[in-house]
């Protein structure tokens, strides 16, 4: 499936050690139209990493890989490989605030050179004829979020750059760590709504604190696209009615429940990996029954059974009749009092 500018209206962001490839299989069960970006790649993982750091499955499309680096040779080898490989994008991460990425001399770093990035661009486009677009925040420590944020997307656009995912938040490279970046400076809306205003030519997709769909849908009335990352992690269930409330897929089917936990088991029973676990899989569906009777009961079964030595491989249909069984009690309860 190649990305459209309606793929772009709803994203699911790149989440370093959680938005692995099991990760966004379970996702795409619930979201056929959601672009889901893979976790922060470095250009050294892929390079001289021994693992298989491109590895997806094909049911995840539209996929994005996100990659880390600032070598403009290393960043267009990385880019072919990623469309050698079939990805439908490769985005480069501007926005990452952890203390290894900025001694890598990549992710939020880079806002304060925009010229590297603008060169990384220019060299992956030549070579690619996917997307390569940029996640960036409003700016870094002290960098003006007006005049300075304004001049990073003129020279990265100029270089051929039209897609920008903007987390609307400054990063405080100094002083705050990769979680409280993620919390204490300040929500800038308005900053990205401006930029939007300021160059319509482009797309302007926005992250950072948005929790709902209706919210995404208030978005999405100024801007391109709407990125939400930790609230679908946590909440991912809010991803079924996706594909009919953001893209207005009238045909969508939402999947129950029940129904993604008999599709992710038999994704766990097809796995032939020796180092696969259950638990690589289930880790991410801890929130699948936020907000519902036995939601406590899913969590703790799954938390309790699914590591150790000894996993149990029907992990997640035993924890499903436990989740039943409560619900069920509930039923029964309600139905006594009434």
């Amino acid at each position: 499936m190649s990305i459209t500018p309606l793929n772009r209206r709803f994203s699911v962001a790149p989440m370093l050690d959680w938005t692995d490839r099991h990760c966004r299989y379970f996702l795409r069960l619930m979201s056929k139209h959601t672009l889901l970006y893979t976790e922060m790649v470095t250009t050294g993982a892929i390079i001289y990493g021994k693992g298989d750091y491109l590895g997806y499955n094909q049911e995840e499309h539209p996929v994005a890989l996100q990659l880390g680096g600032s070598d403009p040779s290393d960043m267009t080898r990385c880019a072919v490989l990623a469309q050698e490989r079939g990805y439908d994008e490769v985005n480069i991460n501007v926005g990452c605030p952890s203390d290894r990425v900025k001694n890598g001399s990549f992710g939020a770093c880079l806002m304060a050179q925009p010229d590297v990035v603008a060169q990384c661009v220019a060299a992956m486009q030549a070579e690619v004829d996917i997307p390569v677009t940029v996640k960036c925040r409003i700016g870094i420590d002290d960098m003006d979020e007006d005049e300075d944020f304004a001049q990073f997307i003129d020279v990265v656009a100029n270089a051929g750059c039209n897609t920008f995912i903007v987390h609307a938040r400054k990063a405080w490279l100094k002083g705050l760590s990769p979680k409280e970046n993620r919390e204490i400076p300040p929500l800038n809306y308005p900053r990205v709504h401006r930029l939007k205003a300021a160059r319509p030519e482009l797309s302007i997709s926005i992250n950072g604190g948005i929790k709902t769909l209706d919210e995404s849908l208030e978005q999405l009335e100024l801007l391109d696209g709407v990125m939400m990352g930790r609230e679908v992690y946590s909440n991912p269930y809010i991803m079924a009615n996706v594909d009919a409330l953001i893209f207005g897929d009238d045909n969508s089917d939402v999947m129950h429940r029940r129904d993604i936990v008999v599709k992710m088991q038999e994704y766990i029973a097809r796995q032939d990996s020796p180092y696969f676990k259950p638990w690589h899989a289930a880790r991410h569906m801890l929130g699948l029954y936020q907000g519902q009777a036995g939601g406590r009961i899913w969590r703790r079964y799954l938390s309790q059974n699914g590591t150790g030595k000894s996993p149990d491989p029907d992990l997640l249909m035993n924890a499903l009749d436990a989740v039943e069984k409560a619900q069920k009690e509930v039923d029964d309860y309600n139905g006594q009092k009434d």
